[in-house]
């Protein structure tokens, strides 16, 4: 049995050894291109011509100069909690990923937060199609809030105004996650202006055609881009892959232009319209036999008592059996009664106790009479209301000419804390984003990959978001560690069994020498017979010479030894 632990222990620790080397050689590799990612790393820089904002966060001093928080009052909230008192900072990911890259960070959670910063100039959409993108990194995951992004309409032009910005500020575009419990978002609205009459109207996307619920949960920076064209088109990718798309006419709720028809609001339904299309017969009687007092069920008129029936014979009985407990006071417990048992008489019969004759449908049973129903004469079907010319109809045909942009801010509410926000940048041409992208994001997930090759970094990867999976990987660490303690406490059981099959001296034995034990069929001096008379003395190295083994009559103790030598009786194998 302890060869059995012994095999079963150093097969697993051979395999444990060969996942630690492999692991160390991935690591040994992955640290190659992650050291040389690292040192490569730059702020990404693109052709400021298509530029109309490009922020990276990794110059502090710049950030300072550009950013301003809001000094202003959420409306229609609580005064202790309309305050923009969130705290913005400007900081390092809790899981570095690229050295010296950093980040715009809320790292409050449950307050209002308001930050934002002019473009280097105006957006105004014309020709060229309008380019947003940036980073998001959850980092301890979002249970309820937002992290999306807001394009300023023309009208914040100065320092002064960012310090007023808050939720009623006027915004062209709103551009981002969402989520509040198990209803999350990837929000793009924008403001359609009225031409007739100059009202405006927030208009929502459809729905994005995946599900997006690991970016909420993984921990990891994802990018977030929305192009908008001229054509009316839009399309929206998360970490550049498609999440929705579509016309901003076809695509979006309420639609940009209304009906050319409505419903007449003062066309009201006739008094006498008559909507039935059935009615009751009016000229149906209920026939002269129908009987609507006639039970469902009625006695069986052929039922016969079975002959084994004992009407005589209770169907249960008293235990003969039961007696009254030793304890049973009747003054406090009552009178005794034995527990009542199945009457055995009844086993063989086909019932004991009264008979009655079961019931059966009733054939004259016909139920509550009703008066068929027969076509309406005076139908005239479902009443509408005549349809008019819509009088609020526009049509628009050029949605994409929206209020010109001239800022950018973040105005969130987050119950999760250390939200971090990464280059932005808004551009006309969507070669400059993608090559922005290249020299930040592209970089960030070269190295969470390279990382995610490793053994710690699969595991890692795999239990970011499924605690469950921690539970099997502590199990995997303790199985090593279990087999080494049944090990020892195997070998530990087998010793003492050895030690109880020996016949060793007492302790008291004079004749036994310092580093000298006695083998059953010894004799009192250490030394046993062998064939020929030949002897061998044997000590707890071994055997000072070899002899073929004899059987011997071992001594024992005997009535009357007196003090000495005792040898304990020979054990029967």
């Amino acid at each position: 049995m302890a060869l059995y632990y012994r095999r079963l222990l150093i097969g697993a620790l051979l395999v444990l050894t060969v996942v630690s080397v492999n692991a160390d050689a991935e690591d040994s590799d992955d640290e190659v291109t992650v050291e040389t990612i690292e040192d490569n790393y730059q702020s990404p820089k693109v052709d400021s011509k298509s530029i109309y904002l490009a922020e990276h966060f990794d110059d502090v001093t710049a950030f300072k100069k550009k950013w301003i928080k809001s000094e202003a009052k959420k409306q229609g909230v609580d005064e202790n909690i309309a305050k923009y008192d969130g705290k913005w900072e400007v900081q390092s990911p809790s899981r570095r990923i690229l050295k010296n890259d950093l980040g715009l960070v809320l790292t409050t959670e449950a307050k209002h937060a308001a930050i934002s910063a002019l473009l280097d100039r105006p957006f105004e959409f014309k020709e060229k199609p309008l380019i947003v993108q940036y980073e998001v990194t959850m980092q301890e995951g979002q249970n309820c809030g937002g992290a999306y992004i807001k394009l300023l309409s023309r009208g914040m032009n100065t320092k002064a105004d960012l310090r007023q910005f808050h939720d009623q500020t006027p915004y062209t575009i709103m551009f981002g996650p969402d989520k509040c419990g198990n209803d999350n978002k990837l929000h793009f609205i924008f403001r359609h202006v009225n031409p007739m009459n100059g009202t405006i109207e927030e208009k929502h996307s459809k729905k994005p055609t995946q599900r997006l619920d690991d970016i909420y949960k993984d921990k990891e920076p994802h990018l977030y881009t929305l192009i908008v064209r001229p054509d009316n088109t839009f399309t929206i990718l998360v970490d550049n892959k498609e999440a929705n798309a579509g016309s901003l006419l076809e695509d979006f709720t309420p639609p940009v232009n209304p009906p050319e028809e409505i419903d007449d609001p003062n066309d009201k339904k006739p008094e006498d319209w008559d909507e039935r299309e059935k009615i009751v017969d009016p000229t149906a009687t209920k026939p002269a036999d129908w009987d609507e007092d006639a039970p469902a069920q009625i006695v069986d008129p052929n039922a016969v008592k079975p002959d084994s029936w004992l009407e005589d014979e209770p169907e249960t009985i008293p235990d003969p059996d039961a007696k009254k407990p030793s304890d049973w006071d009747e003054e406090m417990d009552g009178e005794w009664e034995a527990p009542l048992v199945d009457n055995p008489a009844c086993a063989a019969a086909a019932g004991c106790g009264p008979w009655s004759a079961p019931t059966v449908p009733n054939p004259d049973y016909k139920g509550p009479w009703r008066a068929p129903l027969v076509a309406n004469p005076n139908y005239r079907g479902r009443w509408a209301p005549r349809r008019i010319r819509n009088p609020h109809y526009f049509r628009d045909d050029a949605p994409f000419r929206m209020t010109p942009v001239h800022a950018v801010g973040f105005e969130l509410w987050s119950m999760s804390p250390m939200l971090l926000f990464d280059n932005i940048i808004i551009t006309d041409d969507e070669r400059v984003a993608e090559e922005w992208a290249k020299q930040s994001y592209a970089i960030k997930r070269a190295k969470l990959t390279s990382d995610s090759r490793t053994w710690w970094g699969r595991v890692l990867r795999a239990t970011s978001h499924r605690p469950g999976l921690w539970a099997l990987y502590a199990l995997y660490c303790a199985l090593p560690v279990a087999l080494y303690v049944l090990y020892l406490r195997r070998r530990s059981q087998d010793t003492d069994s050895i030690t109880k099959k020996t016949d060793a001296v007492v302790e008291d034995d004079p004749q036994q020498s310092e580093g000298e034990v006695e083998v059953e069929g010894e004799s009192p001096e250490g030394e046993a017979e062998g064939e020929g008379g030949s002897t061998v003395r044997r000590s707890k190295t071994g055997l000072e010479g070899h002899v073929e083994p004899e059987e011997t009559t071992p001594h024992v103790d005997t009535e009357g030894a007196g003090d000495g030598q005792r040898k304990r009786k020979p054990r029967k194998e």
